[in-house]
């Protein structure tokens, strides 16, 4: 493909100053591809065109002319880079008049030669550097002395013109440091100028014609000749030969046109390999075939290797539709396909990576690949053995390689103008292939999307399941290496585009599709709750699925990471509000789970099996064998897990989508958070609605048993029965939570202690009137429960039992205070153990305080 070159760059000049008309040696880079690519070159301002010998892209020889500046810049103008710059300078030097005596060491400028086989001067033309180089190659002086050299060879020359040449001289001389390899090649050149006069025996027998009409001619004029001498036998005996001559010629003629044909036949015959294409490309380009063989080479194997595509995707398609299920190997390639795969990717992908095309996989993975991933492996395994040798052809259309040194001279300049009106041909047959390719690898991955171009490759997977992440995955990792063995080939990316963009839909695809499939799993987690509660309140359920999302991101790494040339996953706001959306979806449905677990009727619960750590205190004997959960101890152990999540597994899981550059983490943990908070407090405020109202419901029926009443009552010597009783279902509530959890303990009993302190203030002050018994009865009981559950007291509760105190008459004499400070003491050492579990210190950010009497 033609390209764009750079501006010509001089970095050297050899010798850097000298007289006008010395010769020099430019080095640089970009210096022209060939002859006719140089047209300018300036010296200090002079033009040197003329006297410029084009040697290679970095090498130019050439004399300095008669310029008008001491100093100047070297400048290199060609076509293809147009005018270039220079990093040296060449000084140009006045020459000194010299003197007759004056000696002066002087430059001897062999123009002219004696050529001692003539015995005559042989003139070589002014504006000439130097003889033609006879081996070819770029020559480069050694530096052995002279006379050392004519004293190894003595009477001989290193002048090949010479009669005394000697080869070993001029070797030395002039290639003293060429390799071997560079020596074979200048054998190779000096046997084709050698063999240049002889084009075959074709071009022998047109090249002859003219001579065979002169012949007639002259034959024609020795009859007019020896006509009076009677010859006519000579006449009639050089007449036949001749007419023989043109026989046996058109013999000749037709005989090649049949051989044409048959190496046109053979040349467009697949499948063929390169060596075969480019031989019988040579031989119609010695036989002069009409036309462009090698054009329609290309353009055969075009269309060949569109037909092999379309052919695997039919054969693969027919095989989805045979027995159900999943593909029983990994495919090879069909037996027509000679190229070999595993050659080419080691020429190509393994110029970068040091390994072959063998997408790592487990073996399990291997034998259980899914029709379509195994379609994917197999497509592109059938281009990447194609395409090389398709590539290979054009490389050698374009530099000629393909035709014989006889074509190659003879039809350069028309194959040059084939070239530039082929390469758009040529460009519009690879964007074919490469969207040939992409259009059925589309069809086949992305059955469910829209498929690019329509119709036949895409009616054929007509299935309804979808590639699972794991599947997409791997087609992933194919379509990469893929990419990278294409882009060894130095095809330019413009054409590989479509591949990049296809990378990108399958790794969005692939995204979406894992993080749906782990939704799916978290929702059936939910059956893996074994209700096996640890010495922290916690089951095995928030682990789990923490395990799952992590498990999920780890198997989308290599999707998510960034190839050379790759863009983000996360570079569409669209992808990203999706993705973001997927990953709340993911914490929704594990609150919903842990919704239902601490909801649904016991009946639905298998608790069969639960277990309680050894650690956790049995205080009232109520973990038995025989035990099953109720729907409080369900609703703890949810609640208990609620807290977990809130303070460590949607942290940790922000943290790890965060690691692999999810966009919108702030969002996803705000709308988690929110959705978990807000199941918590419903949960707790269900399972303190069936353990404070059964209390709370219990104090008013025990405050007037018995017919109680506040104004005629017996003077004091205890609590009632109903305070008691309060109080053992207030330890009872305790040793269930603390059973379970016990960083749940305050927040439980503290809403617990708020309902009954709240009911008891309502008590105290819809009594109208307290007797001095009354009084100090109530008094007594009020403050047992508030000092016995002072440790769980909070600026509700202490309000409602300030409120409560306020509606009773003061205590008038020292002697009741007194009674109420002993009646309290002895209530304190009577149930001294039943309340221990209240004197617990509580966890950090509950105030408590001593309430003052």
């Amino acid at each position: 493909m033609s390209r764009s070159r750079q501006p010509p760059l001089v970095t050297g000049i050899s010798p850097n100053e000298g007289i006008p008309w010395t010769k020099v040696t430019i080095r640089g880079e970009n210096l022209g591809t060939g002859s006719a690519d140089l047209i300018g070159l300036t010296i200090c301002g002079h033009n040197c065109l003329l006297t410029a010998e084009w040697m290679s892209a970095s090498k130019i020889v050439c004399r300095v002319g008669q310029a008008k500046n001491d100093k100047g810049d070297i400048i290199v103008t060609t076509k293809s880079g147009g005018k270039g710059t220079s990093t040296v300078s060449f000084k140009l030097l006045r020459p000194e008049k010299i003197g007759i005596l004056d000696q002066s060491a002087v430059w001897v400028d062999e123009m002219n030669y004696y050529d001692m086989r003539t015995d005559r001067n042989k003139g070589i033309p002014p504006l000439s550097l130097r003889p033609a180089n006879p081996l070819g190659i770029e020559i480069e002086k050694g530096k052995f002395p002279q006379k050392d050299l004519e004293m190894l060879f003595p009477g001989m020359s290193a002048d090949f013109t010479s009669e005394n040449f000697s080869a070993a001289w001029y070797l030395i001389e002039n290639h003293s440091n060429t390799s071997f390899e560079q020596l074979k090649m200048a054998v190779t050149h000096l046997k084709r100028q050698a063999n240049k006069k002889s084009e075959g025996s074709l071009a022998c027998v047109k090249g002859g014609l003219s001579t065979f009409f002169e012949a007639q001619d002259a034959l024609s004029a020795i009859h007019q000749k020896l006509e009076a001498d009677g010859t006519e036998k000579v006449e009639g005996s050089m007449t036949q030969k001749l007419e023989n001559v043109l026989n046996n010629y058109a013999e000749v003629e037709t005989r090649i046109e049949a051989l044409r044909e048959l190496l046109l036949d053979k040349l467009l015959e697949t499948p063929s390999t390169l060596h075969d294409q480019k031989r019988y490309i040579r031989y119609l380009s010695d036989l002069h075939a009409p036309g462009d063989p090698a054009w329609q080479c290309i353009g055969a194997q075009h269309q060949w290797i569109l037909q092999l595509m379309y052919s695997c995707q039919e054969g693969c398609a027919r095989d989805l539709q045979g027995p159900p299920g999943l593909h029983s190997a990994t495919p090879d390639l069909d037996g027509d396909v000679r190229a070999s795969v595993p050659g080419h990717l080691g020429q190509t992908a393994s110029l970068k990576r040091g390994s072959s095309f063998q997408p790592g996989r487990d073996d399990a993975w291997r034998h259980q690949t899914p029709h379509r991933v195994a379609f994917v492996e197999k497509l592109t395994k059938l281009v990447l053995s194609q395409l090389p040798n398709f590539w290979k052809l054009w490389i050698s259309y374009v530099n000629g390689s393909l035709f014989s040194e006889t074509a190659e001279k003879s039809g350069h300049v028309e194959r040059s103008k084939n070239v530039r009106q082929r390469q758009n041909d040529f460009k519009k047959m690879i964007q074919e292939v490469m969207h040939c390719l992409v259009k059925l690898l589309r069809g086949a991955l992305l059955p469910l999307g829209v498929a690019e171009g329509g119709g036949r490759q895409c009616r054929a997977w007509e299935v309804k399941a979808e590639l699972s992440g794991q599947g997409l995955a791997h087609a992933i990792q194919t379509l990469r290496l893929t990419y990278e063995s294409l882009t060894a080939l130095e095809i330019p990316n413009d054409l590989l585009q479509t591949i990049q963009d296809l990378v990108l839909d399958l790794r969005v695809r692939c995204v979406v599709v894992t993080l749906q499939h782990t939704a799916e799993e978290v929702k059936r987690l939910a059956e893996k709750e074994d209700w096996v509660v640890d010495s922290e309140g916690l089951t095995s359920l928030p682990c789990h699925f923490e395990r799952c999302v992590v498990h999920s991101l780890q198997s989308l790494r290599e999707v998510l990471e960034c190839k050379p040339g790759e863009a983000s996953v996360f570079q569409q706001p669209k992808t990203q509000e999706e993705v973001c959306q997927l990953s709340i979806n993911i914490m929704q449905v594990f609150i919903y789970c842990l919704e239902q677990l601490g909801t649904k009727p016991d009946a639905d619960v298998d608790t069969a099996h639960l277990s309680v750590d050894v650690s956790s205190p049995d205080l009232f004997g109520s973990i038995h064998e025989d035990f099953s959960l109720t729907s409080e101890q369900r609703l703890l152990i949810v609640l208990s897990n609620c807290c977990y999540l809130e303070r460590h597994t949607f942290r940790n899981i922000a943290e790890h989508f965060e690691k692999h550059n999810f966009q919108g983490i702030e969002k996803i943990t705000q709308v988690s958070m929110a959705s978990l908070k807000e199941l918590d407090q419903r949960l707790f405020e269900n399972y303190i609605e069936l353990k404070a109202d059964p209390i709370v419901g219990s104090l008013e029926p025990g405050i007037y048993a018995g017919y109680f009443d506040w104004k005629d009552c017996l003077p004091p010597t205890g609590v009632r029965n109903y305070l008691k009783e309060a109080l053992v279902n207030i330890i009872a509530v305790h040793a269930e939570v603390f059973t379970i959890s016990k960083d749940l303990v305050p927040r439980v009993l503290s809403r617990v202690v708020e309902a009954v302190s709240e009911e008891l203030s309502r008590l105290m002050q819809c009594v109208s009137s307290f007797s001095k018994n009354g009084a100090l009865q109530a008094r007594l009981e009020i403050c047992t429960l508030r000092d016995t559950v002072a440790a769980h007291l909070t600026p509700e509760s202490r309000s409602s039992f300030k409120q409560a105190l306020e509606a009773l008459p003061q205590l008038s004499s020292g002697a009741d205070r007194k009674l109420l400070e002993l009646l309290l003491s002895r209530v304190r050492s009577g149930v001294h153990l039943q309340l221990a579990c209240f004197q617990a210190p509580p966890p950090p950010g509950v105030k408590t305080q001593v309430p003052s009497r």
